[in-house]
């Protein structure tokens, strides 16, 4: 198990700079789609769904029935699969239409958070609290290729955040951000979880975990809310570096670009008052850094829409 350190110094650091000013309230789900070479990623709280094409530069978003809390790509480039803040449904880029799949924890004060596909293509998502103040209630779940769900043996989250996977998909990353540790697990080949356990806990003053993404290099690379930062752990759990980020809130983190080199950062004005915005007017927009390593194709859904 490894820990954060306060401070980074001898470590390498690099900055981020703003990429989109799109304002959004939460932004999340950073997601690069090397088949199109477009970029993807939502505003929950926004209920917005955003892509932006690196070729042209332009940007676009399309209104989301619920908030959107995660999503993936799927093997048929038409559409995504969505996790909607109270169930999931595949989404047809081309209509706009959505096909509901099933209900999340209904019942229960929670809606769908973090998410991202492991390396056989089924989404694996978790859900936050929606009470206050903020409870461990939620959970882990596996969406399956046949579109079964099923709930994973791990601990019940206040608010489910950094889920990752190893370059082998042999270990799975994911964390409750309130406890400012990240843990890690064996992810077996049968679909099994076993040997659950602290990967690093974060050190700094401020700051709390939220969206991760690995590289080739089995780094990862973690987006620390209310830190301002993203900083690298190897797999030990030891920090290796970090990027600094000019805004309060990065939220998640994708590589992209022509040769999986740039790292791409989510972040979200939601709970910062008009004196903290006066002083980080592009909260809420995506920001970019090259911090000399490459990342991974994203995985896709592998199930299919009836």
């Amino acid at each position: 198990m490894g820990v954060s350190a306060g401070s980074n110094a001898g470590l390498p650091a690099h900055d981020a700079a703003l990429l989109l000013d799109t304002q959004c309230t939460l932004g999340e789900g950073a997601t690069w789609c090397a088949r199109t070479e477009r970029f993807y990623w939502n505003d929950i709280e926004g209920a917005r769904l955003w892509r932006h094409d690196a070729s042209d530069g332009g940007s676009t978003f399309w209104r989301m029935p619920e908030r959107l809390g995660s999503f993936a790509l799927c093997a048929n480039p038409r559409y995504l699969l969505l996790g909607l803040a109270t169930h999931l449904a595949f989404f047809d880029l081309a209509t706009g239409e959505t096909q509901r799949i099933v209900d999340v924890e209904p019942g229960l004060n929670t809606r769908v958070n973090d998410g991202r596909c492991d390396r056989q293509g089924r989404f694996v998502f978790g859900t936050k609290d929606e009470g206050s103040p903020l409870q461990a209630i939620g959970g882990f779940y596996r969406l399956n290729h046949d579109l079964s769900l099923e709930r994973l043996p791990l601990p019940a989250p206040a608010i489910s955040n950094s889920i990752a996977f190893s370059p082998d998909g042999a270990t799975m990353y994911y964390c409750d951000s309130p406890t400012r540790e990240i843990r890690v697990c064996d992810y077996l080949a049968n679909g099994g979880i076993a040997n659950d356990r602290v990967f690093t806990r974060l050190t700094d003053a401020t700051g709390e975990p939220d969206g991760s993404t690995v590289d080739r290099d089995g780094g990862v690379w973690n987006a620390q809310w209310g830190g301002s930062r993203v900083v690298r752990y190897g797999p030990d759990g030891v920090e290796t570096g970090r990027v600094d980020v000019p805004t309060a809130q990065p939220s998640c983190v994708a590589f992209g670009g022509p040769e999986l080199d740039t790292l791409y950062i989510t972040s979200a004005r939601i709970d910062l008052d008009a004196a903290a915005l006066a002083g980080d007017f592009h909260a809420g927009g995506v920001f970019i850094a090259t911090p000399g390593q490459q990342g991974l194709p994203e995985p896709v859904f592998q199930g299919a829409p009836a």
